[in-house]
């Protein structure tokens, strides 16, 4: 039912610049983008626009040349670094005689070939089938009519309506399966916010090494590759900081220009191990041209899944790759953390980055009385684990008197 291509296909890549900039994408990135799905890059068409063509997205003349192009090539798929309509496919189709994939839908595949587990594969196939439904009558137009025949005589039903419907259900299935699953990861968090132990997500845009620095510094073995969204599920592991003790860090996917929608609501589940973090790394390649372009694309997602009030670290990675640069704790003017620069293939400025880490979480470490009843004495338990009585008592009740130190955003959550 999804209409996804495999791997290994003659592919040209149309470009097209905007000089406004509002639908402007990257170049070198889109290249990449179609490599990580696997396809032979034959022919890359570039041109300029003021404003997309209502038929074709490009004019006319631009089409007739991408056919040209196409057929030279011998390419099966022209794929477009912009988002298209489903009347500019089916015309480009039409008009090319291969099948045409927006940016959109290239992103779609990528994730479609690299989730891996239950909940991932079941997030994607639901970005797939929102994507579809607005697709489906590409090809499909000879089925607008009522089905005949023996054993096909029925309620007057299209096929097209009836495969519909059956997107419909598929797409309720699976965002009831989702909405499951999104229990049990609450109900962990739950879990872990009544343990006291904090949760550091580690975020960026894609590619910039979030799994190699979770790798280093978990000791984890979490797939990585320098290739865009190696990384769709989400993986938790525990980290004992110095002075802070035991951290939750989260490894999660990375963010691109354009994010499709869809595929934010659909990873909006594992997005939420993001938006209830204590702390985010965020991750920034160092040595990326489009540097700064993609801290504001990091920004503008965590603002779409209310992350934006965060705390948040920044963390340039890669220094490796520069010579003049070594690992460095920056800092502010009053002594606060700026950034932390370091290599996390190479394990250089890991301990400059742990000490921030337990700043930022443990800058506002209180003390405080906990008066606690008989009954209790789990969280009392986990409170002599997490290394957090500075002294206690016992009353006549029963009751324990503690004298606890801890960061006060986890104090905080005793009380919720």
């Amino acid at each position: 039912m999804i209409d996804r291509p495999s791997g290994g296909e003659r592919v040209v890549l149309v470009h097209i610049h905007f000089p406004t900039g509002k639908m402007e994408e990257d170049l070198n990135e889109f290249k990449e983008l179609a490599e990580a799905a696997g396809a032979e890059v034959a022919a890359i068409i570039t041109g300029t626009r003021r404003v997309p063509d209502a038929k074709y997205f490009v004019g006319s003349g631009k089409a007739e040349e991408i056919r040209d192009v196409a057929q030279s090539v011998n390419a099966q798929l022209v794929i477009f670094n912009h988002v298209l309509t489903p009347a500019q496919e089916r015309n480009i189709e039409s008009l090319v005689k291969a099948r045409a994939v927006d940016r959109t839908g290239l992103i779609l595949d990528i994730f479609a070939q690299r989730a891996r587990s239950f909940e991932g594969k079941l997030q994607v196939e639901l970005a797939q089938l929102k994507h579809l439904a607005t697709r489906l009558v590409r090809g499909w137009t000879h089925l607008e009519r009522q089905r005949g025949g023996i054993g096909l005589r029925g309620p007057g039903e299209t096929q097209l309506e009836t495969d519909r419907r059956l997107i419909r259900d598929k797409i309720k299935m699976i965002m009831s399966r989702l909405a499951k699953s999104r229990q049990q990861r609450e109900l962990g968090r739950r879990a872990r916010k009544r343990a006291t132990i904090p949760t550091v997500a580690l975020v960026g845009y894609t590619n910039a090494g979030k799994s190699t620095l979770f790798n280093r510094l978990t000791g984890a073995s979490v797939y990585t590759a320098n290739q865009l969204f190696a990384t769709l599920d989400p993986t938790l592991r525990r980290v004992d900081f110095p002075k802070l003790g035991p951290v939750i860090l989260a490894d999660t996917v990375g963010f691109i220009r354009h994010l499709p929608h869809d595929l934010v609501q659909a990873f909006h589940g594992t997005l939420e191990e993001v938006s209830s973090a204590d702390l985010l790394i965020h991750v920034v390649d160092v040595g990326d041209t489009q540097r700064e372009a993609h801290i504001e694309q990091v920004d503008h997602v965590l603002s779409e899944i209310n992350a934006q009030e965060i705390p948040r670290l920044v963390v340039f990675n890669k220094i490796d790759l520069i010579p003049t640069l070594s690992p460095k704790l920056d800092r502010g003017d009053q002594g606060e953390v700026k950034r932390v620069l370091i290599s996390a293939s190479l394990g250089l400025g890991m301990a400059e980055l742990m000490q921030a880490v337990s700043e930022e979480l443990g800058q506002e470490m209180v003390e405080h009385e906990l008066i606690l009843p008989p009954q209790e004495s789990k969280l009392r338990a986990l409170l002599y684990a997490r290394k957090a009585v500075l002294s206690e008592a016992i009353d006549e009740e029963g009751k324990y008197h503690l004298l606890v130190r801890l960061p006060r955003v986890e104090l905080e959550k005793l009380f919720r």
